[in-house]
């Protein structure tokens, strides 16, 4: 029952996420952790539209990204970058998107290796709730060759919540749970589409 739920609960994201028109390209991967010792999760086939509802939508893999068992469908891509957040923290669920909002951003902030956030209420649901709260996200480089990139994401996962941008490529969030990592990737969005619009705004005034 634990499997399927965990199952559904990433199935709902990914309907959700579709919705928003979050996977272009059929870019973008969701994984969700289904044990623990061993380390094994669910994530996003290879090249699938996730737009569409299949049997084959998800694998399961284990602590180093490999099937377990035949399967249909190979894990995708980045399942480098899961395997460094389930080994490395106790983390439920990790989410990887490319929007244009998280894409411009990491442009724009990328020289400077990480963007930072302050005075905006929805910090809140990252879990700052101080006046003066800040988050800082690191920005890295897209390296082409995964396991390098894997490497380089690894260096800042450190904690059972997190977030990532990689340079013109997207934003790797990860949580205790689906819900919760969900909620942050949503505020994160929320952070990146106000930034630009006020920067947009800020040069029309001037």
């Amino acid at each position: 029952m634990t499997f399927l739920k965990r199952y559904e609960e990433l199935r709902a994201i990914k309907q959700e996420f579709a919705a928003r028109d979050w996977f272009p390209g059929t870019s973008g991967n969701l994984a969700i952790r289904t044990n623990s010792s061993p380390t094994e999760f669910l994530v996003t086939a290879s090249g699938k539209d996730k737009r569409q509802d299949t049997p084959d939508d998800f694998v399961h893999v284990d602590a180093t990204g490999q099937l377990i068992g035949e399967q249909n469908g190979r894990p995708s891509a980045e399942t480098l970058l899961h395997v460094e957040v389930f080994n490395r923290t106790s983390a439920g669920c990790s989410l990887h998107v490319h929007t244009v909002d998280n894409n411009v951003i990491s442009e724009l902030y990328g020289d400077l290796g990480e963007i930072r956030f302050t005075g905006q209420e929805i910090i809140k649901a990252l879990g700052h709730w101080e006046e003066d709260a800040e988050v800082v996200v690191p920005i890295i480089p897209n390296h082409a060759d995964i396991p390098t990139l894997a490497a380089v994401f690894a260096k800042h996962v450190k904690t059972q919540s997190g977030a990532v941008l990689i340079r013109n490529h997207g934003i790797t969030v990860w949580a205790p749970t689906a819900f919760e990592a969900k909620k942050q990737l949503e505020a994160f969005e929320f952070l990146f589409s106000y930034t630009l619009k006020l920067q947009t705004c800020r040069q029309a005034i001037h």
